[in-house]
């Protein structure tokens, strides 16, 4: 994985395992093994409904088609304006509107740059399966602490960017902690459920990357935490 890091806060972690995301499917009433519900507004609303802060709502569903062979990052670059952002999206880049800012997401080779805006994280190289087109889902996510997703798995690598707060991933191979500044890929079809922990509002910006034939997410019956994020 490589980064350009803006300031020293910003972190990376490269895991070979599992990581967070709401999940696109309808809420299920399944709860964690300490006994909280899922809370954290799985499944994922669409942008233009958020009537509440705390949730994970659907920034924007970008159909991708075949993908090149050849390694490709998540470049996070930031625009004072939606119009600056616009000029210089790539064909495979989505401007959204997020936690107060304008970001350009792109999908793209190493080392590729708009030629304005701020470089917040360049992410990658991002681990492909194989596919005969992919859909790149970005998504804002807010947890209070104590916010939880039930387990699930996504069609596709899954990557974030966390802004604020802690989270706890619990994945078959164990626990993973991730704070603010951490960037974070994992490959598709890893089981998972995350807790929101520390004493902060967790915000993030995520992307799943996944199959276009298949759900972006499902939740899991054959598979439960044994609680680690709890302990």
């Amino acid at each position: 994985m490589t980064i350009n890091r803006p300031s020293s806060h910003l972190r990376i972690i490269v895991i070979g395992t599992a990581l967070f995301i709401g999940a696109v499917a309808p809420t299920l009433a399944q709860h964690y093994t300490s006994g909280h519900a899922d809370v954290s507004g799985s499944a994922c609303r669409p942008i233009s409904e958020k009537n509440s802060e705390i949730g994970c709502y659907t920034l924007i569903r970008q159909p991708l088609g075949v993908l090149p062979q050849q390694p490709l990052f998540w470049d996070i670059d930031t625009f004072p304006t939606r119009s600056a952002a616009e000029a210089e999206k790539a064909p495979r880049g989505s401007v959204v509107e997020a936690f107060g800012k304008v970001w350009l997401l792109t999908i793209a080779e190493r080392g590729w740059r708009p030629q304005g805006g701020e470089r917040v994280a360049e992410i990658g190289p991002i681990p492909l399966q194989q596919a005969t087109g992919f859909t790149a889902m970005y998504m804002e996510a807010t947890f209070e602490p104590g916010g939880l997703v039930a387990p699930h798995r996504h069609s596709g690598p899954e990557l974030w960017y966390t802004l604020s707060g802690e989270q706890c991933l619990e994945t078959p191979k164990g626990k993973i902690v991730a704070r603010a500044g951490d960037t974070t890929i994992i490959p598709g079809y890893t089981p998972m459920a995350l807790l929101a922990t520390g004493h902060e509002i967790r915000r993030s910006l995520v992307l799943i990357l996944h199959d276009s034939a298949e759900p972006a997410a499902t939740y899991l019956q054959d598979w439960s935490p044994k609680g680690l994020c709890g302990k």
